[in-house]
């Protein structure tokens, strides 16, 4: 298959390592979703106590992104003191188990016990009234109506690490990523995707036109290209181009979603193996190019790589961020159904 040569960043160039999985409409994807499928039934009424006149799944979705910055407006009092509480928050969103095993083991290289699992797990507590007091209930909603989305966002579980040859390896413990002989690739913000190359290949591939802006880099690193590209792609090639819209014609389209069994508190480590599962496909095809060094507005410097990947890849991943988003919105409301029976 024809492979688009990606190319590295320009040197100075700067990274967010604190994405927005699903950026704002694909978080509100899951959180509209899981509404609509809760209605009726005694979790609604749970989580209606829990929020405030006019908020629901949908709008508070993003909030736990939120907090991070000014990004969706002035911080509340509410926010301030979660963040103040909270130092480490902004590392509930993720985990980086190596895309290549099957399983999530706490303890296990790229995992820690405020990753994206063991959060989602004390937020479940909270809401069986099992918690230890880490979060209110109103907050482990919150926490949890994000995380959920996070966690269905393949690249949110599934890690790439670089070895100095330049191929993807397995470390087995945290000591061996060392930035010597095991780097890691900060859940692909530091792979490369050429913009114009990606441009064309959506085009080429069939990807309706959008209205975006040209963008102002050259490149896009590929846990971005996850976590708004694809949504977007996933939404035009549905016709569907709003949240509302997109959020009906999902569950119009009846897809056929196997919730988790067992206890609600085991859920998260299920969602983070099936999308260890996703991630493989993410990442199947794609190669590692030419190594260069950026530097951060703090100092550090880092290295980043180009990447390749199939011509064809804007289809194949705009469909399995389809799935994942459709995924993430009936677990998150079988979770609660599970929880408020």
């Amino acid at each position: 298959m024809k492979k688009l040569a990606l190319i590295a960043a320009l040197s100075g160039a700067l990274l967010s390592t604190n994405a927005m999985a699903w950026g704002n409409a694909g978080h509100r994807v899951v959180g509209a979703i899981a509404d609509n499928l809760i209605k009726g039934s005694n979790a609604e009424k749970q989580v209606k106590a829990l929020l405030q006149p006019g908020e629901d799944l949908e709008k508070i979705a993003n909030w736990a992104d939120c907090v991070k910055g000014t990004f969706c407006g002035p911080q509340t009092q509410e926010m301030n003191d979660y963040v103040a509480a909270h130092p480490k928050h902004s590392e509930y969103h993720y985990t980086d188990v190596p895309f290549q095993l099957t399983e999530y083991h706490l303890h296990g290289a790229g995992t820690s016990d405020h990753d994206v699992v063991q959060t989602l797990q004390q937020c479940i507590a909270t809401l069986q009234g099992k918690g230890d007091g880490k979060f209110t209930k109103r907050q482990a909603l919150l926490i949890l109506t994000h995380l959920a989305g996070d966690i269905h966002q393949p690249l949110h579980v599934g890690a790439a690490f670089v070895d100095k040859e330049g191929k993807f390896v397995v470390p087995k413990t945290d000591k061996e990523i060392d930035s010597l002989n095991i780097f890691d690739s900060r859940g692909g913000n530091n792979l490369q995707m050429d913009e114009a190359a990606l441009a064309a290949a959506s085009a080429k591939s069939g990807i309706p036109a959008g209205e975006e802006a040209p963008s102002k880099y050259p490149t896009k690193p590929f846990h971005s290209y996850w976590d708004t590209t694809v949504v977007d792609y996933a939404m035009r090639r549905s016709s569907m181009r709003t949240v509302d819209k997109f959020s009906q014609w999902a569950i119009d389209g009846k897809p056929v979603v196997t919730l988790p069994k067992g206890d609600a508190i085991t859920w998260p480590a299920q969602w983070a193996n099936d999308s260890l599962v996703a991630a493989k496909q993410a990442y199947a095809d794609v190669k590692v190019g030419v190594a260069s060094k950026q530097t951060s507005r703090s100092g550090e410097t880092y290295t980043v790589w180009a990447m390749t990947v199939p011509e064809s890849y804007p289809v194949p991943s705009s469909a399995l961020a389809r799935e994942q988003l459709i995924k993430g919105g009936y677990n998150l409301a079988g979770l609660l159904q599970r929880i408020w029976p």
